[in-house]
């Protein structure tokens, strides 16, 4: 017999995720503004529109009303509370209710109501008494197939054939005589059916269900009780259109059945809903089966919505076909991330810890493209494409242009869409259903009494940028249930703040006047360095956090950069992608004077991560200028970084105790920390290409005997003085000049994208590979958009000047007189050009991609036109040193530990 264990492989068939992350969830990808719950019959609440379970799960079970108890409440006469009746039926135990009936009764609750309850109830006590004791036997035994797919079950677990089967069928027959109450009297035969239907008896579950509950003229919550169970035995017959229909009834007469019912009608038959319309006779059945068509077949619920609002336009499920569809365009509308669509092509070196060749690591490692994210639904449904993205028609009828300045949309407030995108675009299939949506939602208000629809009205106008009219309608709504009163005020809040084209200090005063709440962070009563469970989705996007990103993009469109990024950033983050512009536009709103109440409260509180705060800047500033080889600017710089304590890092550590500790790095004394303890080896050169080895291993010194400044080890100020040094020294004649410039030209070779070094003056802390050290393909000094919130998943710095270190070696080289010297000097200069290279190669154009059937020859005949174009524009100084130096002893241990040049020599 075959078994197969049901693995995680196989259960990621049914939630399979076109995503790049395979933990991202779809349900966290938009704002949830438009609150899918308010719909008032809370048994549908299991059919709101969601993608990460079957079923929509973002509610408190206990708003959907048990049947059963909502049953025994009614036959006890009101006389316990839902609670307490609950707490009768499931929870209350067999022998308690034995000792109730023989007047000494222990538990509170039966104490509490008195041996005389008993007497008045005697019948349903009884009953109670015999459910409970079938009760752990009422599960149908599973019997295993040839190919079951199967978790490791409990074979001892207890089921209906552990029963003896005729003395419990005879007791309960003799119990369903002596019955007096039609109500009991139908639940002992739903016992009867159930427990034949769990035996597998299902010709006895059948004559049970005819014998013992239909004769009893009552259709309630019993009645469709055991109709849920003769379909169960209905299905093991194989009568799946008689099942399907009665799981059908179940569902639409139950408030807690619904989700098991619409699963057994799948189960049933495949074509389940369609055959379920075709015995609709009722307008009542004929509007359920339009919502399960509707709700099953969902890339077009319009035309099921019609059909609905024909039969009952104030049909409570029709508001679920609403609320889902308004998700769906929620969905499309309001994602939680917009990502620049340039093209991010990237390429990078690899770490290696053998000679890799340089050229092969740096074509071969190409970062993927990184589109604008989508969820779920877009990328399987592909109904909707993003509003704010393409062309739009005016309403003059002509196309607003794809590529309209960030200016033009700021001047027109009508065409600032929540977060600005360089002009408009949108799918017409996305328009169509919009307007179609708003179309019926319009209609429905005014025939329908309720206020749901007015509410639904005014969010779709709020999707289309019509804000006034949104208003008008949220003003006009008169209500007094509490969950639409909440979703009005939320939307009146979003219209005012999506609506200004503009924030100024009077309006951020406005914000805090009237919508601090918003914006003030809650405080939370919990140590936040722990988490005992990590989850990066582990809170749901909100309408605060929606705010909060219209905002950054309102300062964005006004180039206020620095109160953008720290709408979303905080300080510390700019040590990831530390470019000079975003760097001081931050720090000009760290000096700001006269902060508003919202810039104090809001904005600059994300300035609190790192230490000293100037000492942090001027870090960073001295960094850019060491990279552009202005010396002099960088000691300056460094001067006013002494106290620098270190690049803010944090270290995360689990244990099954304490779960995750989150707990700020302390450096070593020793250890590099973005400012101290820099090796002199940072003036040599790579013995080999391994970024993962020790630097003692990878780099070899040069000689220093002339160069008593560089020491062993220098912190950034010293190592800036020392290079003002070098520079002064290489203004000569001498080998000792030529020196000074190779090795200035090694630091920056050695601190460059290519270097073993390249951490050094990008704010991080070891030269791990990473997103800091691709070759972008991008003009832009500011590769975000929109605002700043993907930060740290966009990684970009001002690229290297690789120029700059050619220059210094070209000085060495004019100035040297010994042949061995100019070998190795003319080889840095060669690796230096490669950069070039690898900065061109990543900027080149390319009008094809993946889905280019010819994609393969295409790629195969740019790769080759690249190739001629790399030995004729970017291998001046590997021909040079072909020609001249071949026979020295330098370029002889370069081919044996580097394979590129040994290749190019041949």
């Amino acid at each position: 017999m075959k078994k197969y264990i049901l693995s995680l492989a196989v259960v990621s068939l049914f939630y399979t995720q076109s995503d790049a992350c395979a933990w991202s969830d779809p349900d966290y990808d938009y704002f949830n503004l438009f609150t899918q719950t308010i719909i008032k019959d809370k048994a549908y609440l299991p059919f709101l529109h969601n993608y990460s379970s079957r079923f929509y799960g973002g509610y408190n079970s206990a708003l959907i009303p048990d049947d059963n108890v909502e049953t025994w409440k009614k036959f006890f006469n009101n006389q316990l509370s839902y609670s307490e009746t609950q707490n009768l039926v499931y929870k209350i135990s067999m022998n308690d209710l034995n000792a109730l009936k023989n007047g000494n009764p222990t538990n509170p609750l039966l104490q509490k109501l008195g041996t005389g309850f008993y007497q008045k109830y005697k019948e349903g006590i009884d009953y109670l008494i015999e459910a409970k004791y079938l009760e752990p036997y009422m599960s149908i035994n599973y019997i295993e197939s040839e190919n079951s797919f199967y978790y490791d079950r409990d074979a001892n677990r207890k089921n209906a054939t552990a029963l003896d089967y005729h003395k419990t069928i005879a007791a309960l027959t003799s119990l369903y005589n002596a019955a007096r109450n039609p109500e009991i009297k139908q639940r002992y035969g739903y016992q009867l059916v159930r427990l034949n239907h769990y035996t597998r008896n299902y010709d006895s579950a059948l004559q049970a269900f005819k014998t013992y509950v239909e004769p009893i003229k009552l259709k309630g919550t019993v009645y469709f009780m055991s109709l849920d169970q003769l379909a169960g035995a209905q299905r093991g017959l194989e009568m799946n259109s008689d099942a399907n229909w009665n799981f059908f009834q179940v569902f639409m007469n139950s408030k807690d059945r619904k989700e098991s019912a619409f699963v057994s009608m799948k189960l049933s038959d495949t074509a389940s809903f369609s055959n379920i319309m075709k015995r609709a006779n009722t307008n009542e059945e004929k509007n359920m089966a339009y919502f399960l068509l509707g709700y099953e077949d969902f890339n077009n619920p319009i035309p099921m919505m019609e059909k609905m609002y024909e039969i009952d336009p104030d049909s409570e499920i029709l508001k679920v076909m609403a609320a889902r569809s308004i998700n769906e365009l929620e969905r499309s509308y309001l994602p939680t991330y917009y990502y620049t669509s340039d093209a991010q092509k990237a390429t990078t070196k690899e770490n290696s810890t053998d000679n890799t060749s340089k050229e092969t690591s740096a074509n071969s490692t190409k970062t993927e493209v990184k589109e604008e994210k989508l969820s779920f639904w877009q990328k399987i449904v592909r109904f909707f494409k993003n509003l704010f993205g393409g062309s739009k028609s005016d309403k003059t009828g002509n196309n607003v242009k794809a590529d309209q300045s960030d200016d033009e949309l700021f001047s027109n407030p009508d065409r600032i869409p929540f977060y600005n995108r360089t002009g408009y675009y949108y799918d017409e299939k996305t328009q169509d259903f919009l307007d179609s949506l708003e179309k019926f939602t319009d209609k429905t208000k005014e025939k329908s009494k309720d206020e749901y629809w007015q509410i639904a009205d005014a969010y779709l106008k709020f999707l289309k940028k019509d804000y006034k009219e949104s208003s008008e309608i949220l003003n006009d709504i008169k209500t007094t249930n509490p969950e639409y009163l909440e979703e009005i005020k939320r939307m009146k809040v979003l219209n005012d703040i999506v609506s200004q084209p503009k924030i100024d200090a009077d309006y951020e005063d406005h914000l805090m006047k009237e919508y601090a709440e918003y914006f003030v962070e809650k405080k939370v009563e919990k140590d936040t360095a722990t988490t005992d469970n990590f989850d990066y989705y582990s809170e749901v996007p909100s309408t605060a956090d929606f705010l909060k990103d219209v905002i950054a993009n309102r300062y964005f469109l006004q180039g206020e950069d620095g109160k953008s990024f720290l709408m979303n950033n905080k300080l510390s983050d700019l040590q990831y992608n530390p470019n000079s512009s975003l760097v001081k536009s931050v720090e000009e709103f760290y000096r700001k004077p006269d902060k508003t109440q919202f810039e104090q409260q809001i904005i600059a509180k994300n300035m609190d991560s790192v230490g000293n705060i100037d000492a942090f800047f001027n870090t960073i500033y001295g960094d850019r200028a060491m990279r552009l080889a202005d010396f002099e600017k960088a000691k300056a710089y460094y001067e006013k970084a002494k106290s620098f304590a270190g690049i803010p890092r944090q270290n995360y550590e689990w244990t099954e105790k304490n779960g995750q500790t989150i707990t700020p790095k302390q450096y070593a004394p020793s250890e590099y920390n973005g400012f101290k303890n820099i090796s002199d080896l940072v003036f040599g050169h790579n013995v080999w290409e391994s970024f993962g080895s020790p630097d003692t291993e990878s780099m070899k010194a040069e000689n220093y005997a002339d160069f008593p400044f560089i020491k062993t080890s220098m912190n950034k100020l010293e190592l800036a003085d020392a290079l003002i040094q070098l520079k002064k020294i290489g203004n000569g004649t001498d080998e000792k000049a030529a020196k000074a410039n190779q090795l200035i030209g090694n630091l920056l070779y050695n601190t460059s994208i290519l270097g073993y070094y390249r951490e050094l003056f990008v704010m991080d802390i070891d030269n791990s590979n990473g997103g800091k050290y691709d070759f972008w393909n991008t003009d832009r000094k500011n590769p975000h958009k929109y605002y700043y919130k993907n930060f740290l998943d966009t990684s970009y710095i001002e690229p290297d000047n690789f120029d700059l270190s050619i220059n210094y070696y070209q000085k060495a080289l004019k100035l040297s007189n010994n042949k061995e010297e100019k070998a190795r000097i003319l080889f840095q200069m060669a690796s230096a050009e490669q950069g070039k290279y690898y900065q061109y190669e990543a900027k080149a154009p390319k009008d094809f991609d993946y889905s280019d059937p010819k994609w393969s020859e295409k790629e195969d005949a740019r790769q080759k036109e690249m190739d001629n174009l790399k030995n004729q524009k970017y291998r001046t100084y590997f021909a040079q040193l072909k020609a001249q130096y071949s026979d020295t002893e330098t370029t002889r241990n370069l081919m044996g530990s580097c394979s590129y040049f040994n290749y190019f020599m041949r």
